[in-house]
């Protein structure tokens, strides 16, 4: 049932949910909004809350205008990278609309179709003509198939667990522990097996048909693992190898531990690998000018000691956390832009039922800095491609419910 506002003669008053609307109006979301009325009385973008009938005729007429091409005149767009605006917020449309108008928003199409010469007053009343119209029904597209990726990643990681330990932890002579290490460095290096680079045809078999999805989530399922100190057996002399490693502390740190993700931490890795390694950048066997350069005129005999060494110092745990769940990202996202993303602040956008693909567009517009907001830039500076993804197809498939402000007179 369509629920029109009320227009009140005081734009002060406070404005609060009326137990006779609620009853006629029971799809809607009613929103008490005392705190933002006490607040912003007489803010512009509040007046089309206070729309007459006409007025929203006349926002009708701005709407088959300048933005039906796009939007559609029902508000529900049949493109997917243009937004549903049926059911929107009208302050919020309002404050959008002024971006672009006055260019702080800077999409070409926009600022064609808003052109300068429109009043506040047409703004105005084509926001609350789209606000008062139903919202788009939800996408009805399945739901991505999600998972923990960790729980992803130990899965995958299933076949390494027989060379390189159960939890990453080598117990094996001459294979390398996979705890303690970032993830940026660890897909690098599982790459240039992958591909080639690093030359271990046996590496290059297992790695073959792993996608760049799974080897995301064993990367990061192996930095989450308590980083251990291997078990293997050390050939070389400690102490003297302290003193030759030396040179190696100002890219892999002191004591092994790397302040660089570029750059692998040797704290706690197995011996023989470490050995293995130094003498293939030695004899070229391994590509890399700098180490080559700072290996060139080592021993055999000095190269075991530098690894035995780096295998007795303490690995440190990565600094890094376990990604959010789809689940946890909305319980974030809902704080904001209401409970299923059916925002009642009349300035915030409600997400229900939107394009999953214009979600997905707006918030990598924010991750990059592209859309400028301190608290969304904030937020989606900790989402990855998948967590985009994943929270515009959920907001698509959620129903989409109007909000009704209702102002009453003042008490």
């Amino acid at each position: 049932m369509a629920c029109l506002r009320r227009r009140s003669a005081h734009k002060a008053q406070t404005i609060l949910p009326s137990a006779l609307v609620l009853a006629a109006c029971a799809m809607a979301l009613v929103h008490d909004i005392r705190e933002v009325a006490a607040q912003t009385a007489g803010s512009d973008e509040l007046r089309t809350l206070y729309v007459t009938p006409l007025e929203i005729a006349d926002g009708k007429r701005v709407a088959e205008a300048s933005c039906a091409g796009c939007h559609g005149l029902d508000g529900i767009s049949a493109l997917p990278m243009v937004p549903n605006i049926a059911g929107q917020r009208p302050p919020y449309l309002f404050i959008e609309l002024k971006a672009y108008r006055s260019g702080a928003r800077g999409e070409q199409a926009m600022q064609g179709a808003v052109k300068k010469y429109l009043t506040d007053d047409a703004l105005t009343n084509v926001s609350a003509y789209y606000g008062n119209l139903d919202p788009a029904q939800p996408a009805s597209a399945a739901a991505p198939a999600a998972g923990d990726p960790v729980e992803l990643g130990k899965a995958a990681a299933g076949t390494c667990g027989a060379c390189h330990g159960e939890h990453g932890v080598s117990k094996t002579p001459g294979v390398p522990s996979l705890v303690g290490l970032v993830p940026s460095y660890l897909m690098t290096a599982l790459k240039e097996y992958q591909s080639g680079q690093r030359k271990d045809e046996m590496m290059k078999s297992l790695l073959g048909s792993v996608s760049d999805s799974d080897l995301k989530n064993i990367v990061l399922y192996y930095a989450l693992q308590k980083a251990e100190r291997v078990q293997t057996p050390s050939a070389g002399d400690q102490a003297k190898g302290k003193a030759a490693a030396a040179a190696c502390a100002s890219c892999h740190g002191a004591q092994g531990v790397s302040g660089n993700a570029a750059n692998p931490s040797l704290a706690g890795q197995d011996a023989e690998y470490l050995a293995a390694a130094v003498r293939a950048y030695r004899d070229g066997l391994r590509s890399d000018e700098t180490m080559k350069a700072v290996v060139a005129s080592l021993s055999d005999d000095a190269i075991k000691d530098i690894a035995a060494f780096y295998a007795s110092q303490q690995p440190s745990q990565p600094n890094v956390r376990k990604p959010l769940t789809t689940e946890e990202w909305v319980q974030r996202c809902d704080r904001c832009h209401g409970i299923n993303g059916n925002s009642t602040n009349p300035r915030i956008p409600a997400l229900a039922a939107q394009h999953a693909e214009y979600l997905e567009k707006v918030l990598k517009a924010y991750r990059t800095r592209a859309r400028r907001s301190p608290e969304m830039a904030a937020m989606s500076d900790g989402l990855s491609d998948d967590d985009i993804k994943n929270l515009a197809a959920y907001y698509a498939r959620q129903r989409a419910r109007a909000v009704v402000f209702v102002p009453l007179p003042a008490r």
